[in-house]
C-alpha cells in the first residue's frame, strides 16, 4: 500500500520541508508517502473565487489515481485519535488499496472532491495554516504506523 498526500499550495516554508521529509523517511517502508503539490486557483481582485475553488478541484480529481481510497482533510470531518488512526490504517491495509489525503486551498474542497472522497478528516477545531496540516499529517500516520507496530514511539 501507498500513499500520496495531494495538496494544493506549492513551496513549503523549510522548517515544513525538512520535518515533513523526515516524517516520509520514517514511513517509508511501513507506508510511503509521495507529496503531489498543486499550483492554487487564481484569487484576488477581479477574480472569481469560486472558479478558484472549482479549478483546485479539478486539478485534485485528476491526481488521484483509480482504485484509490480517498481521504479529503475537511474541518467537518470525523476526528481520530491517533489509536483511531492506527485502527483505520490497519483497516486501509486489510483493503488493499492505495491511500490519498487531499489538502484543498484556502476556501476549502470543491463539492465534486468532498463528493469523491470515501472520507473526511478533521485534525480537530483550531484552524491551521494548510502547509503545517501537511506535516502534522505526516507526523500522524507515522505515529500510527508505529502504534500497529508496536513500537515505543507512542506513549499514551
Amino acid at each position: 500500500m501507498r500513499a500520496r498526500l495531494i495538496a494544493v499550495g506549492e513551496r513549503m516554508p523549510g522548517w515544513v520541508a525538512e520535518g515533513f521529509a523526515e516524517y516520509r523517511k520514517r514511513l517509508s517502508h511501513e507506508l510511503p508517502l509521495e507529496l503531489v503539490e498543486l499550483k492554487p486557483g487564481a484569487r484576488g481582485k477581479g477574480r472569481d473565487d469560486a472558479k478558484a475553488i472549482l479549478d483546485e478541484g479539478a486539478a485534485i480529481l485528476a491526481a488521484i489515481g483509480r482504485d484509490t481510497h480517498v481521504v479529503a482533510l475537511d474541518g467537518r470531518g470525523r476526528t481520530w485519535s491517533s489509536e483511531d488512526l492506527a485502527a483505520q490504517l490497519q483497516q486501509w491495509r486489510m483493503a488493499g488499496r492505495d491511500l490519498a489525503f487531499l489538502i484543498g486551498g484556502p476556501d476549502g474542497h470543491a463539492p465534486d472532491v468532498l463528493a469523491r472522497a470515501d472520507q473526511r478528516w478533521s485534525l480537530g477545531p483550531l484552524t491551521l495554516p494548510h502547509m503545517l496540516v501537511r506535516l502534522v499529517l505526516a507526523e500522524q500516520l507515522y505515529r500510527a504506523t508505529t502504534i500497529v507496530a508496536g513500537h515505543p514511539y507512542h506513549r499514551a
